[in-house]
């Protein structure tokens, strides 16, 4: 491995990443799944790629994987660029897609068994390497199961385990929780953080869970449709908010609350939203009884008050307009049939081998 791989405190770069989807039809002009992407990783954190479904992600995380090659710019993995070094991109990442992979007419440690041998370990290497992972996952007691019988939170885990099977420094997650309950899910959390923090494993995630994304990650790259609107830590990101945010709601029929909450002390802004008020202000809890009283002296009636703390969900609204949405298939591509650029390079498509450049 060079010098400029290993010194390098950025082990992914995107530099204006472009991906746009050929038109389906003749006389279309196609869709830009990625528009002009660019961020950096840093070596050892925990990287969220977080975005509503459809917004970018997986077309991103295929580009940095090596299995989609851009339409424009440039993205390098451990200083290698994914479009003309692919094998040995792969050879240096681990990947969970976010589909299962594994045969449920295998065991778990059968899987992991063919895994291995795509990445060249010899015989005398496998079962070693397999109980080491395996005991990484805590599935060594069900290793000789069938992977029909797991839980979906076995399944995630044995799909993370074959990501690790050849020692890599980065991994890729591709929506890795998706599916999972929210115990399972946070369940899920622990094996990531334990990467990074007993192995020194860069992982890039990518999540429509705000959740995940708050709890888990160090830092935080924001996607919506195809463009990185903020990049941060969580906390930087939610103290762009300035502060709480009061949510309100008048009766039917009321009069204009605006210039009304504007006349109050604290209050910094004043939104509009769906037939109700957004009132930003430094401490929200404090503001209740004046923006009540303030209400009811004017006449207006008021339905729904709640105090709102900074979060990720207010920080998508504020940058965006419109709020944050986790429903859908979380693919990135077109609906109408088009398909996505050819990968990066022919032989990409080979088992990358155990070792190494």
């Amino acid at each position: 491995m060079s010098s400029t791989v290993s010194d390098s405190a950025d082990v992914i770069r995107a530099d204006d990443l472009r991906v746009v989807y050929p038109a389906g039809k003749r006389g279309g002009t196609g869709t830009r799944a990625v528009d002009g992407v660019t961020f950096r990783v840093r070596r050892g954190e925990i990287f969220g790629f977080l975005g509503p479904n459809g917004a970018g992600k997986t077309t991103t995380i295929s580009v940095l994987t090596t299995l989609l090659a851009p339409s424009s710019g440039r993205a390098t993995v451990a200083g290698l660029d994914t479009t003309v070094s692919a094998p040995e991109v792969r050879r240096r990442i681990g990947l969970v897609f976010q589909s299962s992979t594994a045969d449920s007419e295998l065991t778990g440690r059968e899987n992991l068994t063919l895994e291995a041998g795509l990445y060249g370990f010899s015989p005398a290497e496998i079962a070693p390497r397999i109980e080491e992972v395996l005991r990484r996952v805590e599935l060594s007691a069900v290793a000789d199961r069938l992977v029909s019988t797991y839980s979906g939170g076995m399944r995630r885990r044995l799909e993370l385990a074959a990501g690790l099977i050849h020692d890599p420094k980065i991994v890729f997650l591709d929506e890795p929780t998706l599916g999972l309950d929210p115990q399972g899910r946070a369940g899920f959390w622990r094996y990531i953080r334990d990467l990074r923090d007993t192995e020194g494993i860069t992982v890039f995630l990518t999540t429509h869970y705000l959740e995940e994304a708050d709890q888990l990650c160090d830092r935080i790259a924001i996607i919506d449709h195809g463009q990185i609107i903020a990049t941060g830590s969580p906390g930087e990101l939610k103290d762009r908010m300035g502060g709480d945010t009061l949510s309100v709601r008048t009766a039917p029929g009321a009069g204009d609350l605006e210039p009304v909450v504007r006349a109050i002390p604290g209050i910094t802004a004043v939104l509009r939203e769906d037939g109700g008020y957004r009132l930003k202000c430094a401490r929200g809890d404090a503001l209740v009884s004046k923006v009540v009283l303030a209400a009811q002296t004017a006449g207006i009636s008021i339905e729904q008050l709640a105090v709102h703390k900074p979060s990720l969900d207010e920080v998508f609204l504020e940058l965006t307009g419109h709020a944050y949405r986790e429903e859908g298939t979380g693919a990135d591509e077109p609906a109408d049939g088009t398909v996505p650029p050819p990968a990066a390079s022919p032989t990409a498509t080979a088992p990358a081998k155990h070792g190494g450049a």
